[in-house]
């Protein structure tokens, strides 16, 4: 078994590697002067499990063309099985055609990873569940529950005055999920979206006076409905707010409107790697995911069961 890491969650990389118990292969990814991506595999991976640990996040465009030139290079070096470990699949919330001509940019990357050659994709939380069948090679959606659930559960010992809080709709699930592992109750933000990137709450549903509210969701982005919804629910008379979140994107004003906002904190895993702006955030703590995608890359190299980590 190999761990090849891209450029775009190194410590991530070595931190899953060292829980195995190995070090990454040796790999020379570079760019020419033009930005042209090149990759050199200077170890020998011939008949190898080869796992390429690569979350497409921001950079988004450069960090998914060079997990395709990675997997293309393992491929022609006669790797054996490439599973390309994604823990944050970028493109992931353009899963449908929300209106006539528009592309379902999720798919269209799928289909760019199997092409170049990729075996498996293991990934964590994507957007929605259905992007695991726009793969045509196996897929495993691990979930980032369990840690956080965990983290829960050690912040916040008197989880009678808990109420979990899902920032939409659409998250009910998930939400309601969370809520049933800690055993506390659920309250809804109903919103409004205007356009993209800007949101307005418009009601709480469920009674929140005297609970401290933690919002749970998939991504956190610019952060503004996160912060509309916390001030919403101050206003309804809860003791606080926080966030859990899988996955820390906090791009454009995120980062200040965290700061400015009453949110106590927003907890995240490290599926992408923190911006300087992110680590010196005091608002903001990362949780490593790496003990979680450890335990699954030895599970699909041992061809045992991944579903376990899912409870």
């Amino acid at each position: 078994m190999k761990i090849i890491s891209g450029n775009s969650n190194i410590p991530l990389a070595e931190s899953i590697a060292t829980h195995l118990g190995m070090e990454l292969t040796k790999a020379n990814i570079k760019r020419f002067s033009d930005q042209e991506i090149w990759v050199e595999i200077q170890e020998n991976v011939r008949g190898e499990d080869v796992y390429v640990i690569q979350p497409t996040a921001n950079p988004t465009n450069d960090n998914v063309m060079e997990l395709l030139i990675v997997i293309d290079a393992l491929k022609r070096a006669s790797a054996q099985r490439i599973v390309a470990v994604i823990p944050y699949f970028g493109y992931a919330r353009q899963d449908r055609k929300p209106g006539p001509r528009t592309p379902i940019s999720a798919k269209l990357v799928a289909n760019l990873i199997t092409t170049a050659g990729a075996d498996k994709v293991l990934t964590m939380d994507l957007h929605a569940g259905q992007i695991q069948g726009f793969f045509d090679i196996p897929t495993d959606n691990l979930f980032a529950s369990p840690v956080l659930v965990e983290d829960i559960r050690n912040r916040y010992k008197d989880r009678e005055k808990i109420m979990v809080v899902s920032p939409d709709v659409g998250g009910v699930v998930r939400a309601r999920a969370y809520a049933s592992k800690i055993n506390v109750p659920l309250a809804i933000i109903d919103k409004r979206r205007e356009k993209a990137g800007i949101s307005e709450v418009m009601n709480v549903i469920g009674d929140v006076k005297d609970y401290h509210c933690i919002f749970v969701d998939d991504i956190v982005d610019s952060a503004g409905t996160l912060c509309n919804a916390a001030g919403a629910l101050i206003d309804q008379g809860a003791k606080s707010a926080s966030a859990y979140v899988s996955h820390g994107v906090f791009s454009g004003p995120a980062i200040d409107r965290i700061n400015s906002s009453v949110l106590e904190h927003v907890i995240t895993t490290d599926s992408i790697c923190a911006t300087p702006a992110v680590a010196n955030c005091e608002k903001i703590i990362q949780i490593s995911i790496a003990p979680l995608f450890a335990k699954a890359i030895r599970r699909i190299h041992e061809e045992s069961s991944v579903s376990v980590l899912f409870a």
